[in-house]
């Protein structure tokens, strides 16, 4: 089964290369927003909670996200595999992640991070915000914060799949095409994935 962890700031491209990734290795999306945002779309408990947190630009609870995760990979037992689309974000949940999968029998292949420097995520996510409807997308105060908060806790997650020496950062400016060329040469030169070890993931994990 082929896993990938796609990887970057709020407005790097991950959603247009994992959409060129799936279509070319048959893989199922799980991007936690989408999920969070169909539950709001629904008016279900949570994505009244999760609504409120998201608005903020702030992450929702780990246990809420995890548990999402858990029931898309119950759905799709008969997959290909999966592309994790802005998920794991901290340590901790990467450790879950590693937990979650190998107790499905399979594990992260690769993570690649998609690099882009700040002024132009702003300048990325107030242009999606003019068609979005998202108000963390709208207000340049709120996405400095989703930034903000990318940078001090998120981009830990590197180090993390650097020790499994699964980390692959990419310059997330150019055309489509070259990035999405770069991020198949990464997975094309992965060997086959195998879970990873619960006891020495448990070990590298840290409080954030």
């Amino acid at each position: 089964m082929l896993n990938i962890v796609l990887f970057g700031p709020p407005g790097a491209g991950k959603g247009t290369q994992s959409q060129k990734l799936i279509a070319k290795y048959h893989l199922v999306h799980l991007s936690t927003g989408d999920l969070l945002r169909a539950q709001i779309a629904a008016g279900t408990e949570l994505g009244l909670q999760a609504k409120k947190i998201m608005d903020e630009g702030l992450l929702v609870p780990d246990e809420v996200v995890i548990g999402m995760i858990d029931n898309a990979l119950q759905s799709n037992q008969q997959a290909a595999g999966f592309i994790f689309d802005g998920f794991p974000r901290t340590v901790a949940q990467a450790t879950s992640l590693d937990r979650l999968l190998a107790g499905h029998g399979t594990g992260v292949q690769a993570m690649v991070a998609l690099e882009v420097d700040e002024e132009e995520l702003i300048k990325r996510l107030l242009e999606r915000g003019k068609t979005s409807n998202r108000p963390d997308d709208q207000d340049e105060t709120k996405i400095r914060r989703r930034v903000s908060v990318y940078h001090s806790e998120t981009a830990q997650v590197a180090g993390y799949y650097a020790t499994q020496a699964k980390f692959h950062a990419l310059n997330g400016i150019g055309g489509i095409e070259t990035i999405f060329g770069q991020i198949c040469a990464i997975i094309d030169a992965h060997p086959t994935t195998t879970p990873a070890t619960p006891a020495a993931t448990m070990g590298e994990a840290r409080s954030l």
